[in-house]
């Protein structure tokens, strides 16, 4: 199964005045960077929910965030009693002797260094499973969303994959016709020779059979022929492809260089530079599968 590296996900949920949001998206990585913005209702469970989305993702570059809006319930604001006290005395005594008005006295107190505590309230478990819970399903949402954009790669590289093999058959068209061309231009050097230098027929022949069969394309079709195939099995495995297409990529490259190198032919030359662009376009693809 083909997923997209890229997505995008968002899921969103209320818990009595607040509501918690969502979001997931990703770009393209060689391995799994997870950036996690947790809301404070979760973050102590942090190394917990880190190592079960490294399961589910995999790989890409993954930004992932938690927040909250509305009315928070969570924080407890109280006054230092003992600090307020010994403030409020200090700032009694100096307006005293300078003769100062009071009056705005408890304000400056309570402007003070430490005078207001908060307190975090612990949230309740109900709160921090419904969190959890939208965080997921913004996850599946993002997986959904990769899978929907992975059937759209599939398409094109099959379409890419089929392209390629009408190419290649294609060639056997010029096989025999090049292969008569290079013998007959052999021949005709042997017979120039024949004139100047005395020479084996025989062990001529042998050496012409076997020069011929230098050029001789056979293998790299079939090897490429089996390239293509198990690209697409590839491409239908449950498992992560992205990094095993890309390295079948490579292998098919080798054989159509391999394919050009001994072509020998002008129209061969042509369908080999049309196979190299097709898996061009499929090593840009792969760069975006899981």
């Amino acid at each position: 199964m083909i997923l997209s590296m890229t997505g995008f996900g968002k899921a969103q949920g209320n818990y009595k005045h607040t509501t918690y949001t969502a979001e997931v998206r990703s770009v393209n990585s060689k391995q799994l960077d997870l950036v996690l913005r947790l809301n404070s209702a979760i973050r102590d469970q942090e190394m917990d929910l880190r190592k079960k989305l490294a399961s589910e993702l995999v790989r890409g570059k993954v930004d992932i965030s938690l927040f909250a809006e509305g009315v928070h319930e969570d924080k407890m604001l109280s006054i230092n009693q003992e600090l307020f006290g010994r403030y409020a005395e200090m700032l009694k005594s100096a307006a005293d002797k300078q003769g100062l008005d009071q009056t705005s006295l408890l304000a400056s107190v309570l402007k003070l260094p430490e005078v207001m505590q908060s307190e975090r309230k612990e949230k309740p478990q109900e709160e921090i499973d419904l969190a959890i819970d939208i965080l997921f399903q913004a996850v599946k949402n993002f997986q959904e969303f990769r899978s929907a954009e992975g059937h759209q790669l599939k398409l094109d590289l099959v379409d890419r994959l089929n392209n390629i093999a009408s190419l290649m058959k294609q060639v056997e068209q010029y096989e025999g016709e090049r292969i008569k061309t290079v013998r007959q231009r052999m021949v005709d050097r042997f017979n120039d020779l024949k004139e100047t230098v005395t020479l084996d027929e025989s062990r001529l022949e042998h050496e012409l059979v076997y020069f011929i069969e230098k050029f001789d394309v056979t293998e790299e079709k079939v090897r490429l022929n089996a390239h293509l195939k198990y690209f697409e099995e590839t491409m239908n495995s449950d498992e992560a492809a992205g990094r095993k297409l890309g390295f079948i990529s490579q292998e098919m490259g080798r054989e159509i260089n391999t394919l050009g190198s001994k072509a020998n032919h002008a129209e061969i030359q042509k369908i080999v530079v049309q196979m190299k662009d097709e898996l061009e376009k499929i090593k840009e693809q792969v760069l975006n599968v899981l």
